[in-house]
């Protein structure tokens, strides 16, 4: 059962909230990151992706860098930007994009948790991704960006939710991605209590955004416990900083990909590769958006095509039969050689976030064909994790992104 803890946040001024708060790290490309920084003191990006705060060609693994991320983050403690709670607390968090709601809590899960597989993952980590995150929140002893959980819904927490946001919320803003967010604080004792109670009823938790993040703090926490060994298993190293929404809140979108190459394939010859692995109809110079599971759209050379997955094909196998595994498996793999999509620079991954038109731009630019998905279910995930498997590459892309920033857990001894 899960242990999923309240806590005393570090956060925003309430003012300046909206201009602290910033969209996750790994969001940024390194040019972009600098660009976003400059001329702006309270971004929590500076802190997040602190390699902006000196020369474009600085070393950003050096560990002067992640020192400036503590020196930016104590500062503005000190500078009296940031509160800190001085009861636990539990934190709704509300995110508005294009009129849909959805609400989570801001919580602490617990690495014991990670470890026995009570909180599970569907994808790998990669090491460098992960050293990157251990040394900035071992440096920092904080953990700044939120990992963004699931679990399956429990009206006994839908019930504290829904009376805290019958307050006023302490923040409330509409960001410039025209995503509004919204916070409440539950601090009452006997709330307080029945939300925990209810989470120990709570038999999996699933990772839905941010492995890296996670994977990381657990590792800070086997660090600190090491050099701890009278731990006791209560000091906050032994938990991470997270938001947890009930399955019938999120909204995965398309994961789409783009290939830069055709394998020495003619555009002809590959449409007949095509047409003897799916069901191909020929959509026209339209945009096409799959419709349902078991639909890919492909773009190439100036038309849209609609790729049908044949009935014979699905296994029965959680991962086997995901639209994004048979498009690997049996296309971009066998014909287009993209053998392993994580370290193929041949093949891009475009969030569906920035839509149908991304896909054709690339292929008039720098692409030979893309391919459009289907999104991944959240049930889709729950089964792949719950059988202890894991999704290719980029299965799943999650909107709207949890700010940086707006909640921070601090896990000094």
């Amino acid at each position: 059962m899960a242990k999923v803890n309240p806590f005393c946040a570090v956060r925003p001024r309430d003012d300046l909230a909206e201009r602290i708060a910033a969209l996750p790290y790994d969001v940024y490309s390194r040019q972009e990151a600098y660009e976003k920084v400059q001329g702006d003191p309270y971004t929590f990006l500076r802190i997040d992706r602190p390699e902006t705060q000196f020369a474009a060609d600085y070393d950003m693994y050096a560990p002067e860098v992640y020192g400036k991320a503590r020196d930016l983050l104590v500062g503005m403690l000190e500078d009296g930007l940031f509160i800190e709670e001085t009861r636990e607390a539990y934190y709704v968090y509300e995110l508005v994009m294009d009129g849909r709601s959805q609400v989570g809590i801001g919580a602490c899960a617990c690495v014991d948790d990670y470890e026995r597989q009570v909180i599970k993952k569907h994808e790998n980590t990669r090491a460098d991704k992960e050293a990157d995150r251990i040394r900035h929140v071992d440096v920092c002893s904080a953990q700044t960006g939120p990992i963004f959980l699931a679990y399956r819904r429990r009206e006994g927490i839908e019930k504290q939710v829904r009376k805290a946001m019958e307050g006023a919320p302490v923040y409330d803003f509409t960001a410039e991605d025209g995503v509004t967010h919204r916070v409440w604080v539950i601090d009452n004792t006997e709330d307080v209590e029945q939300i925990r109670q209810e989470f120990e009823q709570v038999e999996s938790v699933y990772i839905a955004d941010g492995h890296h993040r996670c994977a990381s703090a657990v590792r800070v926490s086997q660090i600190r416990r090491k050099a701890h060994p009278d731990y006791t298993g209560q000091e906050q190293f032994n938990y991470f900083l997270s938001v947890l929404f009930p399955d019938d809140q999120l909204m995965i979108m398309d994961y789409n990909r783009v290939v830069k190459t055709l394998n020495g394939h003619s555009e002809e010859a590959f449409l007949e590769q095509v047409k003897g692995i799916f069901n191909l109809s020929v959509v026209g110079r339209q945009p096409y958006r799959p419709q349902c599971k078991g639909q890919i759209g492909m773009y190439l050379k100036d038309t849209w095509y609609c790729l049908e997955i044949r009935k014979e094909r699905y296994t029965g196998d959680e991962v086997e039969d995901l639209d994004v595994a048979i498009l690997q498996q049996d296309l971009l793999s066998p014909v287009l050689g993209i053998v392993d999509p994580k370290v193929d620079d041949r093949i891009d991954f475009v969030g569906g976030i920035r839509g149908m038109e991304e896909l054709m731009r690339r292929v008039h630019k720098d692409a030979k064909v893309a391919f459009a998905m289907y999104p991944t279910d959240i049930h889709e995930l729950f089964a792949v994790s719950d059988a202890g498997k894991l999704m290719p590459p980029k299965s799943t892309w999650f909107e709207p992104k949890l700010r940086s920033g707006l909640l921070i857990h601090r896990i000094e001894q």
